[in-house]
């Protein structure tokens, strides 16, 4: 007998680890824009340290929350990421994985290469944060993370030929009626994760070679995720003005602003690289404006994701009720996405153009924006993870389109 929702398995489960994952990313933002670290790109241990040892009560209060997030957030990532793959090898044996490979819902599979680009990158920040002496070894793992990333792209993009391959070799594969959410929008989320993580090398390698190689490569896998995002998005959009919007997919109108932060991130790393390695400048006000573009494009998305899933009801359901769904965590990487680009938009297009003071009002004012959707994020994924694989649910998880 099943005795939680998370038994009735789904591929999207994935994302459970992929919002935890995030988190993580949300609590290094902390180190990353409030502790000093010299001409590093990043904060590495003996910076945090430094922050502990000599810095107020408020930034030592600060540095302290974020080992403990980063730390315990990584943990649930790899946690449900290792449930994720143990229950998947268990469904591939069984007639409803046969079932979704031929379907739409094929797609859904691309969750376990985002969610395992997601752990690297979460990986990353722990060995930063806790290894001592990190920086001193760091050119040597920048080739060993760009075959990380490349076996995931590998696999993501073996995953999405074989999708494409079956619906555009013959008619009547793909069924347009169930395309009435952003769902399909899940392969471009996978390149776009696996993008930043080649073009984290650009932004703090000191190897010309090296920096070339990951601009290359992670252009690569931008273009192919914004080709794919502009395709999914415009066929998706038409089929939900005449079918509505998939009631258990509602959550993937957001998955935007997921796409957008990391893409955005990923142009920030090349810019750095490109400044540093190949004397190629960036003006400080037009990173701003382009910032505040970005913010623009997560704002508009997420004010159509929550209008449509307030008028279905899905919060009622999903999330406060007794019915289930594995798409629920989609609902996690918008909120977490935001708070890490306004993160990004008040450092680095705000503070650098000079429109505000670091630490001042007005810099805490935006900044608190971020903090409220990163706490409301860990009560989500709290909530959802007591949901799926608490005992006794009354509800089935449902598998979105």
């Amino acid at each position: 007998m099943q005795h939680r929702p998370a038994d009735t398995y789904s591929p999207l489960y994935f994302l459970g680890a992929l919002g935890a994952g995030g988190l993580a990313v949300t609590f290094f933002m902390y180190l990353m824009f409030w502790v000093p670290h010299g001409t590093r790109p990043v904060p590495v241990f003996e910076d945090i340290l430094a922050a502990l040892t000599t810095g107020s009560l408020a930034l030592q209060a600060a540095v302290v929350l974020a080992i403990v997030g980063i730390a315990a957030a990584t943990f649930l990532n790899v946690k449900y990421l290792l449930w994720n793959f143990a229950a998947l090898a268990r469904f591939q044996k069984t007639d409803a994985y046969t079932a979704l490979r031929a379907s739409n819902a094929e797609t859904t599979l691309l969750a376990a290469p985002l969610a395992t680009a997601m752990t690297v990158n979460a990986l990353f920040i722990v060995g930063l944060v806790f290894v001592p002496n990190l920086w001193s070894i760091i050119e040597y793992l920048f080739p060993l993370a760009l075959v990380a990333f490349g076996a995931l792209g590998v696999w993501a993009l073996r995953l999405i030929g074989d999708f494409l391959g079956r619906v555009l070799s013959e008619g009547g594969l793909f069924d347009v009626t169930a395309h009435n959410s952003f769902a399909q929008l899940l392969p471009a989320f996978a390149l776009a994760m696996i993008g930043v993580g080649f073009s984290a090398p650009a932004s703090m390698s000191l190897a010309p070679a090296t920096v070339a190689i990951s601009l290359i490569i992670s252009t690569f896998f931008a273009v192919a995720a914004l080709i794919y995002t502009i395709v999914a998005l415009t066929t998706a959009f038409s089929s939900m003005l005449q079918h509505g919007t998939a009631r258990e997919s509602g959550p993937t109108l957001m998955v935007i602003v997921p796409i957008v932060t990391i893409l955005s991130i990923l142009f920030l790393r090349q810019s750095h690289g490109l400044h540093t390695t190949f004397d190629a400048h960036a003006e400080a006000g037009t990173t701003m404006v382009w910032l505040a573009q970005m913010v623009a494009i997560q704002v508009v998305f997420l004010l159509l994701g929550l209008t449509v899933l307030r008028r279905q009801g899905y919060f009622t359901d999903f999330v406060f009720g007794s019915k289930t769904s594995p798409g629920s965590y989609a609902l996690v990487c918008p909120g977490v996405a935001f708070s890490v680009l306004l993160h990004f938009f008040v450092n680095k297009g705000l503070v650098a153009a000079g429109v505000v003071t670091k630490f001042g009002i007005a810099y805490w004012g935006v900044t608190a924006i971020a903090l409220a959707s990163q706490i409301l994020m860990i009560a989500l994924v709290l909530r959802l993870n007591r949901q799926h694989f608490g005992t006794s649910a009354k509800g089935s998880a449902v598998p979105a389109e």
